[in-house]
């Protein structure tokens, strides 16, 4: 897949297919380093709130942002893709970002505080 603004866009999809895709905000309780990743990661664990609770990541995010600088911040993720084994690692959910100019990750959140566990709509 490419990630960048000169990919084309992807075939068109259902509305009921979007739906399928269970994008929440979550809030980063932890981030540490992930030195056994093949490429340069971040282990978090993300708080989606009561209902789905807290969830692991593995989060190609180094470029950017540090573990330090990650902790009570908001993210988006999909909580709702089958679990992932990185190494020794269970990725829960898969945290979103884009590209920028490098290709390296710019991570997705709400720009005003919104409460965890909100649905992307």
């Amino acid at each position: 897949m490419r990630h960048d603004s000169n990919a084309p866009a992807l075939p068109q999809i259902s509305f009921e297919q979007f739906l399928a895709v269970d994008i929440r905000v979550g809030r980063v309780v932890s981030a540490e380093p992930f030195p056994e990743a093949r490429k340069p990661a971040l282990k978090l664990t993300i708080d989606f709130g009561p209902v789905i609770g807290l969830k692991r990541s593995s989060a190609q995010i180094t470029e950017h942002y540090t573990p330090e600088a990650l902790v009570g911040r908001l993210i988006a993720a999909v909580v709702n893709f089958p679990p992932r084994q990185i190494g020794k690692f269970r990725s829960e959910v898969l945290t979103l970002g884009f590209p920028d100019e490098q290709g390296a990750v710019v991570l997705f959140a709400p720009d005003m505080a919104v409460p965890v566990g909100g649905r992307l709509f």
